[in-house]
């Protein structure tokens, strides 16, 4: 059976890293705490969630839809960075630096958030070291696996982009499973054009990699995607 790359609430994640998001390093008492006294908000199709510059207050968890992260250019053009779906969230790394946003995000479809608060998340975080170790553990481990896909994004050509990326959404995630994203939806999260994404991918399900539908990419083999990518 097919799996999404998300919990079974039929959405999709699309991440370059698959480092956990800080939410989901606390314990799960804390989660649904937090969860009991988030705001909740409602987004359309296509509406600002967050802007760079924006002072921080709190961060959002997805609960359901999805929300893309990157950045506007003066011209009004985007670029994506990562797009998030139920169980994500975003926002915490702001907040605990006590600086502003550095990047924009925008829903994907109807998208409901919880907006955690500043004050509770950081009651949460007081007086408990073992959840403050799970938080620097995991942030170490994504600053780790940035440094090491920036520095792929520099070094492969489009298909190495393409295979690690693809690779790094099925790590830890029952196969087969399923990136629901087009084909220019991939192509600006590793930074090329979508006429050469569709070239590679056609190349990656030859290989047997992967099977391409509808706006979606099954995921087969990462081991070959690896492979394909060195």
């Amino acid at each position: 059976m097919q799996k999404d790359l998300h919990s079974g609430r039929g959405s999709t994640v699309s991440r370059p890293l698959r480092s956990p998001t800080l939410f989901g390093e606390l314990p799960p008492e804390v989660q649904a705490r937090l969860r009991a006294e988030a705001p909740r908000r409602r987004f359309a199709d296509g509406e600002l969630v967050q802007q760079r510059g924006d002072a921080v207050g709190g961060f959002w968890l997805i609960e359901r839809g999805q929300v893309r992260l990157g950045q506007f250019s003066h011209e009004g053009t985007f670029s994506a960075v990562s797009q998030l779906g139920p169980g994500d969230s975003f926002g915490e790394l702001a907040l605990l630096a006590a600086r502003p946003r550095i990047v924009d995000g925008y829903a994907v479809g109807t998208t409901e958030l919880l907006w955690i608060r500043a004050p509770a998340y950081e009651a949460a975080l007081a007086g408990d070291p073992a959840t403050m170790r799970s938080l620097l553990g995991a942030l170490s481990a994504e600053l780790q696996e940035f440094i090491d896909f920036a520095a792929m994004l520099q070094r492969g050509d489009a298909r190495t982009r393409v295979a690690q990326f693809l690779a790094n959404l099925a790590r830890d995630r029952a196969l087969p499973c399923c990136a629901r994203m087009s084909q220019q939806d991939l192509a600006e999260l590793v930074g090329t054009t979508r006429v050469t994404v569709g070239t590679v991918l056609a190349r990656l399900e030859e290989e047997g990699a992967i099977r391409r539908g509808y706006r979606e990419i099954e995921i087969l083999d990462p081991n070959r995607l690896r492979a394909l990518a060195r």
